[in-house]
């Protein structure tokens, strides 16, 4: 039986970041050495910006946004699309290890196409709580406050199965000061 995604990044991001946000979740520690250097969850009330992220079949809008080194800056997600999408910041490797975990939620009706069963998702333990995360209903709204790290490799996706691979990706770019 392999462990938990969740369990696995709640031990690597322990090691890499305060005690206050080790329990983040399986996104935001998954991937190595990328979550130190990606940042860490932040607090709103700590926001630099606000933006807004639009959710629809297969894309996302803005699909660039541009950061700088320390930003907070709260997401606001809406699903604005018929089905059920997800907002995640975090790595190619990070989504490719994440791809198991939501195909399971998927095969194993925690999740259809436009729906999130929250009941069976918490009975099998996988709820998708994500500091880095939203899962989103369509019509559904939610925010994820981040604190971005120092420039590396980071952008945006929907690891939904299929829609990542049809190309419900952005990216996240870094400005200088």
């Amino acid at each position: 039986m392999k462990p938990s995604i969740n369990i696995l990044a709640g031990i690597a991001l322990a090691l890499t970041t305060t005690a206050a946000v080790a329990g983040a979740g399986h996104n935001a520690g998954h991937g190595g050495g990328h979550a130190a250097m990606m940042g860490t969850p932040g607090l709103l009330a700590n926001a630099d910006r606000v933006i807004e992220v639009s959710m629809t079949e297969m894309k996302f809008e803005p699909s660039n946004i541009e950061v700088m080194e320390g930003e907070t800056i709260t997401f606001v997600v809406r699903n604005d699309g018929e089905f059920v999408h997800e907002f995640n910041l975090g790595t190619e490797s990070m989504w490719q290890g994440h791809m198991d975990e939501m195909t399971t939620m998927m095969e194993t009706g925690m999740m259809t196409a436009d729906t999130v069963n929250h009941h069976k998702m918490m009975k099998a333990g996988m709820m998708h709580d994500d500091a880095n995360s939203v899962l989103l209903e369509p019509g559904q709204t939610a925010k994820v406050t981040w604190t971005f790290g120092k420039e590396t490799e980071i952008g945006f996706a929907c690891n939904v199965p299929g829609h990542r691979e049809a190309g419900m990706v952005g990216e996240i770019g870094f400005m200088t000061h």
